[in-house]
């Protein structure tokens, strides 16, 4: 087993784990009602196929997906629909959400169908079953897994790598799941590397998480397949894709690529199991490990909410707030949104649901920069966000684009060691909406 170093960029932060790393996996309560949007992926909004007042099962497809990019969205509780309405999502995403409230039996709560024989199946009928259930990567891109295993015909796949880097403070999801579920983890890795036929097979994992890298030893030497796990150096943004590519194979995903460029493709491993669920299984995407954390938690927990559970109802499970929060996050501290509606529901990209404190939240003025070039250092593709914020402020968008301005991954770590508090990622993530066709505002 190797040790990986971080190869440049990024920050130490502080990771928060403590409350979440040991908590055993549970299963949230079914929601009374769920609201189930129709984005959840990257691509176009899946479309409609009930309507109002239509009686729906559990497990049961109410999203069609409309093209490349888009995926099926199923029904997570059986029930009858209420309406299908217009709700904004964390991020400004605004989209239809099927209304479901309960009603009915449920199919699939607490059977567990007959598994099946999934090493005599060939390729299509396995990305016939992903696709049909709705997998997506769970951990960023958003994007269908089928797609994302569609290697370019001049570029086999070379290295195949399950990303076990969850290096976003608070959020310890994946790494419970590794460590209570590391056999159908490494099955549902061993599907996709059954789909693009990689000449290596990497798991990577961060150093501190020795239980897991146990569990996952286990489950290699038992199966027998000879993959690889090697242990990261402790640093963030160590799980993004550019990252994790660089740190394994040495190679440089190109400006506006992605890591099938450099032969190379990267599996979150809440995204893994979904895969093996659906192969495995037949069961479709219809529910997350979500961690909810933060200073302002009564208390902290790593759950197994169903999609469209409103946030407020997790957190209520979880004993609520013990004191006003400064701010409730979707997603991690770093890359999530900040939300005001609890009756947000949690989606396939929902990682973490945070209630954060004055204290963590650090909240200062922002002052003028001081050149000290931190946010360069930080930096882990090699951008001068101090420059391209500049660039963006006083409107010379095409310049920043040339600068680099769609190469930023939106990590947070320049806005994070910035001394003087200037908003560099919200700056940019705005430009970025802006040219794609949004106000940005």
């Amino acid at each position: 087993m190797r040790r990986l170093r971080f190869p440049r960029g990024g920050i130490d932060a502080p990771n928060r784990k403590r409350q979440t790393r040991r908590a055993s996996l549970w299963n949230a309560a079914i929601p009374r009602t769920s609201i189930v949007p129709l984005v959840q992926h990257a691509g176009e909004p899946a479309v409609a196929c009930v309507a109002q007042g239509d009686r729906v099962r559990e497990g049961m497809i109410v999203g069609r997906a409309s093209g490349e990019c888009s995926a099926n969205v199923h029904a997570p509780i059986p029930g009858i629909v209420r309406e299908i309405r217009r709700i904004d999502l964390p991020g400004g995403t605004i989209c239809s959400a099927v209304v479901v409230d309960m009603d009915g039996e449920f199919d699939l709560l607490g059977k567990r169908a007959t598994p099946q024989e999934w090493h005599s199946f060939d390729r299509e009928t396995i990305l016939g079953l992903i696709a049909e259930h709705g997998v997506v990567d769970m951990d960023g891109s958003r994007l269908p897994t089928p797609l994302g295993c569609a290697m370019p015909k001049h570029r086999p796949c070379e290295t195949l790598i399950l990303n076990g880097c969850e290096s976003e403070p608070y959020l310890s999801g994946d790494h419970r799941t590794m460590v209570e579920h590391a056999s159908s983890v490494l099955t549902g890795l061993e599907i996709v590397a059954r789909l693009v036929r990689p000449a290596k097979v990497v798991i990577a994992v961060e150093s501190y998480k020795q239980d897991a890298v146990s569990a996952l030893h286990a489950a290699v030497r038992s199966s027998r397949l000879g993959y690889q796990v090697v242990r990261l150096r402790v640093r963030y943004p160590q799980g993004d894709e550019r990252q994790l590519v660089r740190t394994i194979t040495g190679r440089e995903i190109p400006s506006g690529g992605r890591a099938s460029d450099v032969g190379c493709m990267t599996l979150g491993v809440t995204t893994a199991r979904a895969v093996h669920e659906a192969v495995v299984y037949g069961m479709p995407l219809i529910e997350r490990v979500v961690t909810v954390a933060g200073g302002a938690m009564a208390a902290a927990a790593n759950v197994k909410a169903r999609i469209g559970t409103p946030i407020g109802d997790v957190i209520e499970e979880c004993g609520g707030f013990n004191g006003t929060p400064m701010k409730v996050v979707v997603g991690g501290p770093m890359t999530g949104h900040t939300v005001i509606d609890l009756d947000t529901p949690i989606t396939k990209g929902t990682r973490g649901v945070l209630a954060l404190t004055a204290a963590e939240v650090r909240r200062a003025p922002t002052t003028a920069c001081i050149q000290c070039g931190r946010c360069v250092t930080a930096c882990p593709v090699d951008l001068n966000p101090t420059r391209l914020y500049k660039l963006i402020t006083h409107g010379d968008l095409p310049q920043a684009v040339c600068e680099g301005l769609l190469d930023c991954t939106e990590c947070g770590a320049c806005g994070y060691i910035c001394p003087s508090r200037i908003p560099l990622v919200r700056r940019m993530r705005r430009a970025r909406i802006r040219l794609d066709g949004g106000s940005g505002e």
